[in-house]
């Protein structure tokens, strides 16, 4: 299990890799919810997500032997980038499967780090399960986007920032995919802050950690809707992960929003923040507008986990919203 030590020692780790993304004061959600709201700007962070946190933890702790095998990894976008910039970075061989669907963005941006790219299947799952069968075949280091100690504790460094600049926080919200995010934060704070509330967010199309944890056991993947704008936080979470193990313990609540909720935030942010997020790192805002009552007269802050999204969708969005 990821210890609160393990965090501070990724924290320094990733240090000289990473930024420590600004957080801001929102002003049209403080006054939606008439108290406080910051949000953490981990679209701003290098790549544009939060990914390259526990990737760059992870990375930096491989052995000799693991360095010369190579590296293969699922992902819905964001933690394909991170393994691509550590890779070249470092000087990893990496081989990066991505869903058919996987926005242009992404793809574009694993392309120019010079990361192998196979396009694969109509979901994560079907990807993840590609790159697995590769790595078996071809002796080479499967890295989890979420399942793996080092990377949850990379994440965790989100945590540790949000509490130094924000100490009074009443709750923070994450957005959940796989779950490495919150079960980062939630050992990050719950080890110094216990009565800080640490809340998930998943899009009502594909609520798997949601279902999970409500059914007390991990459930297979399946989305309620064919097509989700939060493509990010879709997919399952395997078997014997330590993400559920942990958010059983430490995560408060995990809520769902609507689709056209995680759109609405899209725009709001653009026209309020001017800040460019995509529909998974804006999930935590949309759950604030269904539900303002429930943070009313608080201090939340909500973590905007990336800013990867394709133009032509966000022009959609700015168009179908004003």
């Amino acid at each position: 299990m990821v210890e609160f030590r393990d965090i501070e020692r990724a924290q320094k780790n990733v240090l000289p890799f990473i930024k420590n993304s600004p957080m801001i004061r929102s002003k049209f959600l403080s006054e939606l919810i008439a108290g406080q709201v910051f949000l953490k700007l981990e679209n701003q962070q290098v790549t544009h997500a939060f990914k390259i946190r526990g990737v760059m933890n992870k990375l930096l702790n491989l052995s000799s032997e693991e360095k010369a095998r190579g590296i293969v990894t699922a992902s819905a976008g964001n933690h394909g980038q991170a393994v691509a910039y550590g890779g070249q970075k470092l000087g990893f061989s990496a081989t990066i499967v991505l869903p058919i669907d996987t926005p242009k963005v992404k793809v574009k941006s694993i392309k120019q780090h010079g990361a192998e790219l196979i396009l694969f299947g109509d979901t994560y799952s079907e990807a993840e399960k590609k790159a697995k069968e590769i790595a078996v075949k071809e002796r080479r280091l499967y890295i989890s986007p979420y399942n793996d100690e080092l990377i949850v504790a990379g994440h965790g460094t989100v945590g540790l920032e949000i509490l130094k600049e924000l100490p009074n926080v009443d709750a923070i919200v994450v957005p959940v995919g796989g779950g490495g995010l919150i079960a980062g934060i939630s050992i990050a704070v719950k080890s110094q802050k216990p009565n800080v509330r640490v809340i998930g967010v998943q899009s009502e199309a594909s609520p798997v950690m949601y279902e999970s944890l409500k059914a007390g056991r991990i459930v297979p993947a399946h989305r309620h809707e064919p097509y989700t704008v939060a493509e990010g936080l879709s997919g399952g979470i395997e078997k014997g992960s330590i993400t559920f193990t942990i958010a059983q313990k430490y995560v408060d609540e995990v809520a769902l929003v609507r689709e056209e909720s995680i759109r609405q935030a899209v725009y709001l942010l653009w026209k309020n923040e001017k800040q460019m997020v995509e529909g998974s790192g804006a999930a935590g805002i949309a759950l604030l507008l269904e539900n303002p009552n429930a943070f009313n007269r608080q201090t939340v802050a909500v973590v905007v986990s990336g800013g990867n999204i394709d133009e032509s969708l966000f022009k959609s969005i700015l168009a179908s919203e004003e």
